[in-house]
């Protein structure tokens, strides 16, 4: 092997010691140059462009042990990717020891219990086709290819989230590998502090290796799809969207998009890639009832309705398209309490040219069981939001890095004086300490206890860090 991996304090690591490692692996194991390394160190967000000293794929918790020790033992700087899809790009490091979990991708259902047991590297599309064969379901990524883990451990927002309450409200139990190489189970009755911590704390506390979630009768069939209206429209439709949501159903998910119509049928070909106002449905009650269950959104008069009886896993489909991986990716996102007039007059006015055509600004309504959960139950908190505004700056040319990255910014700087203080982590790019400090409130020391006690020396630092203090 070429001996490229180097430590925290920039010591190379002897040949001898990375073969040995290698050969102890029951997975792959990629050096720069070597075949397979270039796909393994890709990720979601194309700005992202870090060369790892060594990439290591697990085949198993066994493997992963061997990672964890061999990166102590080294004092490497490590990253863990599951689906690679976070826009702040942890998954990937520089010169240290990248962990892809992409072997440890086994979905087992158990329809009888309603639970399914999946590897900390399975993604959201292959899950959702293994439940839905049995009408089931739980809160899922609103991309097929986003990692089951980093949405778990970071909160968990989805289409279903107002029916069912965040992924993470849903999880059972873990198998995690903690910095010390000890394989752990977490759960209401095991390690529960751990497991309480697990629940919104993201990648701080070790890696998982196994999640066990909760399911619920969704399904295979609802009533999904989108509705498409006039870019200058979008100040009327996301005032009555917000009026409408008020008192929806717990069934009723979806959002108002501010997006460019795409360059595909059934889009008229003069409308697209131009500015235009979509509102997102996925009704997950009976599907015959969706359309008078939207009454009031098809009494705007979309210029286009695809609202119809399709699969769930459709409707889990429907941004893939308008969000390939590899395009380069600058997001903010916050969480407010109300969504009033002059907030949505402002950001009607402010996106009306956007930067890109992929460019996405998301006017997401929260509410239902969500914000019904205990504050305590978990380190997840601000359960009160009604809504959340993800401003989704995407793009191809890096020459216009600045200018895009410049007006996501402006939106969300309209935003931040009506937005709550705190977050949740997945939905923040790289904000530094007192970011990830504000979006656990309260909680927050409880945390670094936990950080203390699991990673005192903050080897899974690459994430939306807790600090130890210890």
């Amino acid at each position: 092997m070429v001996q490229t991996l180097v430590n925290n304090a920039g010591s190379d690591i002897p040949g001898n010691d990375i073969k040995a490692f290698a050969s102890s692996l029951k997975g792959k194991v990629h050096e720069p140059g070597s075949a397979g390394y270039e796909d393994a160190r890709a990720i979601f967000n194309g700005m992202i462009d870090r060369h790892p000293g060594l990439i290591a794929q697990p085949a198993d918790t066994s493997d992963v042990v061997r990672c964890v020790n061999f990166a102590r033992e080294h004092e490497l700087i490590i990253s863990v990717k599951g689906g690679g899809h976070a826009a702040s790009g942890h998954a990937v490091c520089e010169g240290g020891l990248m962990i892809d979990l992409r072997n440890l991708d086994s979905i087992e259902v158990d329809p009888r219990a309603q639970t399914a047991t999946a590897g900390g590297g399975a993604t959201w599309g292959p899950f959702d086709a293994a439940t839905q064969q049995h009408g089931l379901a739980v809160t899922g990524g609103r991309n097929p290819t986003t990692g089951i883990g980093g949405l778990t451990l970071g909160s968990g927002s989805g289409w279903l989230e107002r029916k069912l309450g965040y992924t993470a409200d849903n999880l059972l139990g873990v198998e995690i590998v903690t910095a010390n190489g000890e394989v752990l189970r977490a759960s209401e009755t095991e390690n529960p502090e751990l497991f309480w911590g697990l629940r919104g704390g993201g990648g701080n506390f070790g890696i998982v290796t196994e999640f066990k979630y909760q399911l619920h009768k969704i399904g295979p069939m609802v009533y999904g799809g989108q509705l498409a209206f006039p870019r200058f429209m979008s100040a009327q439709v996301v005032k009555a969207y917000r009026d409408f949501m008020e008192n929806a159903s717990d069934d009723i998910g979806g959002g108002v998009a501010l997006v460019s119509a795409p360059r595909m049928d059934p889009v008229p070909p003069p409308v697209q890639g131009m500015p235009v106002v979509g509102i997102i449905v996925c009704y997950a009650g009976n599907p015959a009832d969706g359309p008078e269950a939207i009454k009031p959104l098809l009494a705007l008069n979309p210029v286009m309705n695809m609202c119809q009886e399709m699969p769930y896993v459709a409707v889990q489909d429907m941004l893939t398209e308008g969000s390939p991986p590899g395009m380069r990716n600058y997001w903010k996102a916050d969480m407010y309490p109300e969504m009033p007039d002059e907030l949505i007059d402002k950001i009607a006015e402010a996106t009306a040219q956007p930067p890109s055509e992929e460019t996405i600004v998301l006017f997401q309504p929260q509410g239902g069981q969500a914000n019904r959960v205990d504050e305590n139950r978990s380190a997840l908190g601000w359960r009160g939001a009604k809504w959340s505004l993800h401003v989704l700056g995407a793009w191809t040319d890096p020459a216009k890095d600045d200018e895009v990255i410049a007006w996501v910014r402006n939106i969300a700087a309209i935003g931040a004086p009506y937005a709550q203080d705190g977050t949740y982590l997945n939905y923040l790019m790289d904000e530094g300490l007192d970011r990830v400090k504000a979006s656990f409130g309260p909680k927050y020391e409880k945390m670094v206890q936990l950080k203390n006690k699991y990673d005192p020396k903050n080897m899974f630092c690459l994430n939306q860090n807790i600090k130890p203090t210890v």
